[in-house]
């Protein structure tokens, strides 16, 4: 069980690391429209090339489910685009914060569309997330007069978005296996990106050798390595237990935020994350019970 638990971990890491990772490739001239694309281009010819070595299925999709499956491919991708660009305008210690608003997000979606309304449980969960959001973002010190209103808003979009990807994903194609579920997602998600960026693409001077480094080393820490090991370690470990060990992602991109980019981060926003973390365990408290 130690195995699982540590591969759901590390795929969390893999995500928490990859904001810090775009703004360093910013700082050599790179847009977000270059490497969101490049990042989900190179994923999905990976990841095919996984399906068709290790997993020759024979299960046959409808067109339906096709679909559903390019759409939450397309979700994913324009939530990396948007996140990127986020981080171009705000501190990525900032930006991982905003993002992690997907989870009330989500309770609010399922309760729209599909009347699942939230328990109590639910409710002072998001409530000690907007909490720890508060003072995780600076808020409580008045920071936010510093912060990008465009920035703060494309952050917020991503975590509208992830939300989407999170309930899309959870209820289409359950019966598929998770290497060929994967792979299509990412025709999706490169999809999305291309058709969203296909007017700064065509003008764009910046497709040589380094941002090829960039795509293969963002690809492989955010479109590769998480669904792998997710799809491994999370039947094992259990989807709530699972979802707590995710939220290393929170603390793994503020520390790195930190000390790659020196972007400053007090006590009160630490505090702040701490809410949002036990919140979320909170969250889960019943699988823990269980």
């Amino acid at each position: 069980m130690t195995r699982y638990i540590f591969m759901v971990f590390a795929g969390a890491c893999s995500f928490g690391i990859l904001s810090t990772f775009v703004k360093l490739a910013y700082r050599e001239g790179y847009a977000a429209a270059e490497i969101s694309v490049t990042q989900a281009f190179t994923g999905m010819l990976v990841l095919w090339g996984l399906t068709l070595i290790y997993q020759r299925s024979k299960e046959k999709l409808s067109g339906r489910d096709w679909r559903w499956l390019l759409f939450t491919g397309a979700t994913i991708g324009l939530t990396s685009f948007v996140y990127y660009v986020s981080v171009a305008y705000i501190p990525a210690s900032v930006a991982i914060i905003l993002l992690m608003q997907f989870t009330w997000i989500g309770l609010l979606l399922d309760w729209i569309i599909f009347g699942k309304r939230p328990s109590g449980l639910q409710w002072l969960t998001a409530g000690l997330i907007l909490l720890g959001t508060w003072l995780a973002s600076g808020l409580a010190s008045g920071r936010m007069e510093t912060l990008s209103v465009k920035g703060v808003a494309y952050a917020g979009a991503s975590a509208v978005l992830y939300a989407i990807y999170v309930i899309a994903n959870s209820r289409v194609a359950k019966q598929l296996h998770p290497l060929r579920k994967s792979a299509i997602i990412m025709t999706g998600s490169t999809m999305g990106v291309l058709l969203v960026n296909a007017s700064a693409l065509a003008v764009s001077t910046h497709f040589n050798v380094g941002l090829i480094k960039w795509a293969l080393f963002l690809s492989l820490f955010g479109t590769i390595i998480p669904p792998l090991l997710f799809a491994r370690g999370i039947p094992k470990v259990g989807a709530g237990i699972s979802a707590v060990i995710m939220t290393a992602e929170l603390p793994v991109a503020i520390i790195c935020s930190h000390f790659l980019l020196a972007e400053p981060v007090n006590g009160v926003q630490w505090a702040g994350v701490v809410v949002m973390l036990l919140a979320m365990v909170l969250l889960n408290a019943h699988y823990f019970r269980r």
